[in-house]
């Protein structure tokens, strides 16, 4: 399967899009094409041909071993030798210290080239931020230096068989040594890259109750829980009380072992505190968040990797007659196909500088020179997570659809590759919390946690991007406008105390969408306003966006109002009587 990265695309997001008016290029231009030119070449030259071979071999488990794909344990030790597991972390703990976007535009390039590969360093780089933010100074020193390095990797330990997305339900239990460490017993559930054989140790990341922890979440703490016990001079020693059971057979990203963990077989797997008592989960979110906006740049990746297929595709195969063309037409010149490949790439490119944007939003929280603006920055990288992570994915499952529907009957057998992107993409929306929960995120706390006030500046921002290309939108302007309307009228409704909650749960993910359609739109609005002649497809792109998406805006404003909405119909339909 061929893949080249979209360097200038990249390059042009970061640099002109995704920084928006209050923030600045993460780098030089110049500095981040060296960057970005090496990733692409790491990517390209030694990852993406393992993409295959994962699928195809996928992970194994024996006896509590996994073995990972042929290719891979090599290519992770040559990735993480060069510095990418480092790009955004600590530069205290041996990080290169580069702005999150910097960190996001390279880890999008080891994902179109093998996501299943890529998972791996998502749970690491998330496991490192948790530790810095939570961890007491002595387990700092012992563990940040090689997660960051990638000598040894991360993992966070949540679900359990009876507590998917209700982590109330959690029973893995933590009973205090009388030696500063905790025992601990439980299993868990769904954890990547739980156990396998590229790095020297695994460090854990496990959600447990003390015994005398309240009921609910509030009772949950955080441990740190290492396969192998550091000696003291850092380097693995014994080996812990936890094992693999065994990993999952899976749709998609099968070189990624989805492990079963059991903890404390032999009387206990020893750990240690993270944080305070019974605000575990608290200093899991610091986690989740890094794990949620690169679940959302998944969709990216894959989008990406799914549009140059198809567009290759359908520019390859003949069938048909079209205008313009002697005998049989490429695909691509028929209108639905056309129509078709255009959408894809408008999902593609506006969905990437929606991810970055996020990521910019993270760096001006780091930067900012006052409290005023670190808050209105964290509000904002607040809002867009969730937004990222839900429709960023349902874009990539859309675009890898699509890439199959274009290669017809090749696509639904192997050997094209379209197949196993759309199988691969597919559990994207389920994981780090499903795309469903992201909107519930989204309308029970992140629209009203300041009064609706950081919603209401995203909207004038989307209205100040839209009128700057509206010369360039031509007609396609009004239906731009229109969609912020509706977003500005669907935020008021859900944010009126005269609304019940059961409405706004209803309606959340229709909400997610038309916040996604606003933002994505407009945002390639913004870069069709900065194009020059290399970003002239950008224009294109945002009035494709207005006339395919933006559109959907008032149904869904419809949808989210809807006066005669009957709960009991839904409850009946579901079969709840």
């Amino acid at each position: 399967m061929s893949w080249r990265a979209p360097i200038d695309d990249i390059l042009f997001t970061l640099t002109k899009v995704a920084p928006g008016p209050d923030g600045a290029p993460p780098l030089d231009r110049d500095d981040l094409a060296i960057i970005v030119d090496e990733a692409a070449r790491f990517a390209e030259e030694r990852v993406a041909p393992l993409d295959r071979i994962a699928d195809t071999t996928g992970a194994k488990w024996a006896d509590g071993t996994v073995t990972t794909p042929p290719g891979f344990r090599m290519a992770y030790a040559d990735w993480a030798a060069a510095g990418w597991n480092a790009v955004s972390q600590s530069e205290e703990f041996g990080g290169s210290a580069l702005p999150t976007a910097v960190g996001t535009a390279t880890m999008e390039l080891l994902t179109s080239a093998c996501m299943s590969l890529s998972t791996l360093p998502v749970l690491s780089q998330g496991a490192a931020d948790a530790l810095e933010a939570h961890a007491s100074a002595e387990l700092k020193a012992l563990y940040l230096p090689k997660l960051i390095s990638g000598e040894w990797t991360g993992t966070m330990n949540l679900t359990e068989p009876q507590a998917g997305s209700d982590l109330a339900l959690l029973r893995t239990k933590a009973v205090p040594a009388g030696d500063g460490t905790y025992r601990i017993t439980g299993s868990k559930i769904f954890i990547t890259f739980g156990e396998h054989d590229l790095a020297t140790n695994i460090v854990h990341l496990v959600l447990a109750r003390l015994p005398d922890a309240p009921s609910g979440v509030k009772g949950i703490s955080l441990f740190v829980v290492p396969k192998f016990l550091p000696n003291p001079d850092g380097a693995p020693g014994g080996r812990n009380d936890v094992r693999c059971s065994g990993i999952e057979h899976k749709l998609g990203i099968k070189g990624s072992p989805t492990c079963t963990m059991v903890f404390g077989d032999g009387g206990g797997a020893v750990g240690w505190l993270v944080g305070e008592p019974h605000k575990g989960l608290a200093c899991m979110f610091t986690m989740m968040n890094k794990a949620r906006l690169l679940t959302g740049l998944q969709g990216v990746a894959i989008a990406e990797k799914a549009t140059q297929l198809a567009q290759r595709y359908a520019l390859e195969r003949r069938q048909g007659k079209a205008a313009g063309f002697d005998g049989a037409a490429p695909i691509a010149a028929h209108p639905d196909v056309a129509r078709t490949l255009a959408r894809i790439q408008a999902l593609t490119v506006s969905i990437r500088a929606l991810a970055y944007s996020a990521a910019a939003a993270i760096d001006r929280a780091a930067t900012a020179d006052t409290d005023e603006a670190r808050a209105r920055a964290e509000l904002r990288a607040s809002l867009l997570t969730p937004i990222v992570k839900a429709f960023s994915t349902d874009a990539g499952c859309e675009v890898a659809s699509s890439c199959v529907q274009i290669h017809g009957g090749m696509g639904f057998i192997e050997e094209t590759g379209a197949a196993q992107l759309f199988r691969d993409i597919r559990i994207a929306p389920i994981y780090e919390g499903t795309n469903a929960i992201q909107a519930i995120d989204l309308v029970t706390r992140k629209i009203g946690r300041d009064g609706g006030g950081e919603v209401a500046r995203v909207i004038a921002e989307a209205r100040t991007d839209a009128a700057s290309a509206s010369m360039l939108l031509g007609g396609s302007a009004a239906r731009v406008e229109a969609a912020i309307d509706a977003l500005e009228a669907a935020t008021a409704h859900l944010l009126a105390p005269t609304t019940a909650e059961t409405d706004r749960l209803f309606v959340a993910p229709a909400y997610l969408r038309l916040f996604g359609i606003v933002l994505t739109g407009t945002l390639l609005a913004r870069g069709a306003a900065l194009a020059g002649e290399a970003e002239a497809h950008w224009p294109r792109l945002a009035r494709v966006h207005a006339e395919e998406l933006a559109v959907e805006a008032s149904a869904l404003l419809a949808q989210i109002a809807s006066p005669s909405r009957r709960a009991e119909d839904y409850r009946a339909l579901a079969g709840l009587g």
